[in-house]
């Protein structure tokens, strides 16, 4: 998992760990000394008694998807995809109050010496991940504008003028995807697939975060990595591994123009909803947008 941070550091944040607790006492897990391993649009904490991570949604449209992350994880643990494992013998999900929460096996690391994930194992399971058959409960037909919308629609913080762009946003990107031509067939797709949601495991990179999960098109789940070499410093050209293992780069695509100003849409708008309860984002936010908003090649660094 990523390194923990202190909520004690994040009065705001609070909430999660009172849901935690309340969590943990339902299913007769211990919560103390959990630590909080992120906080943007879900509640990440490692717990320190048992080898389990819980997972809170921090806004009504995640927790809205959990069914379809049961859903996918349970279809990728079918084809032993290398990804995270839910916990089979604890409530999936567990209901308390608005909230739903869900437990997975805490991913053993590797060993001190052991690198971080990178794009050529992102590419080998995005290329096992888009051959598989799709899941016998089928998954949602990809409408990422839906999701984007849902986050307008409840963010509190923004002045009428900032609102009014972000809806002038979504019209925008939805003529261009009307007008998309997709250069290969719909199937399964992660949604959401950049290093940042592998987790090296003493046996290999696995993939998190299955909100996005969608039946779409399979160049949208290249398009993060793409998206990331020309926004973020990274120091290793993660796109370049994930277009020699998988073998298609998606910058010369047609298309890209148009889902590459949509993945900056989706960074920015992905924590509006908690932007007020977890005011350390606001920072590197109100950069995003306003490097958005002038349509600039500004470098963004990763929320904290």
């Amino acid at each position: 998992m990523t390194q923990p941070t202190s909520e004690d550091t994040a009065p705001t944040a609070n909430w999660t760990r009172t849901v935690l607790e309340s969590a943990c006492t339902e299913v007769g897990l211990d919560a103390d000394g959990a630590t909080l391993a992120k906080f943007t649009n879900n509640a990440v904490y490692n717990l320190t008694a048992s080898p389990i991570t819980v997972r809170i949604p921090g806004s009504t449209a995640i927790r809205q998807r959990v069914p379809k992350v049961i859903t996918v994880a349970r279809w990728l643990a079918l084809h032993d995809l290398p990804a995270v494992r839910l916990v089979d013998d604890l409530p999936q999900p567990l209901r308390l109050g608005e909230h739903t929460i869900t437990f997975w096996h805490t991913v053993t690391p590797g060993s001190p010496t052991t690198s971080s994930p990178n794009g050529i194992e992102l590419g080998e399971i995005l290329r096992q991940l888009h051959a598989l058959p799709p899941p016998s409960d089928p998954l949602p037909s990809w409408n990422p504008l839906h999701a984007i919308s849902q986050r307008i629609q409840e963010e509190d913080v923004l002045s009428p003028v900032d609102h009014q762009f972000l809806l002038d946003t979504v019209e925008e990107l939805s003529e261009g995807l009307a007008s998309m031509q997709p250069m290969m067939p719909p199937g399964p797709i992660h949604g959401d697939a950049f290093t940042g949601n592998l987790i090296q495991s003493s046996a290999g990179a696995v993939i998190c975060d299955f909100d996005g999960a969608a039946h779409g098109p399979p160049e949208w789940d290249l398009t993060p990595v793409a998206v990331g070499h020309l926004r973020m410093d990274y120091a290793t050209n993660f796109h370049q591994q994930v277009v020699d293992t998988y073998g298609i780069d998606v910058t010369t695509w047609s298309g890209f123009p148009i889902l590459r100003r949509l993945r900056e849409f989706q960074l920015v708008t992905s924590v509006l909803p908690v932007l007020s309860a977890n005011p350390s984002l606001n920072e590197q936010w109100r950069h995003r947008f306003t490097s958005f908003q002038r349509n600039d090649n500004a470098r963004w660094s990763p929320y904290r």
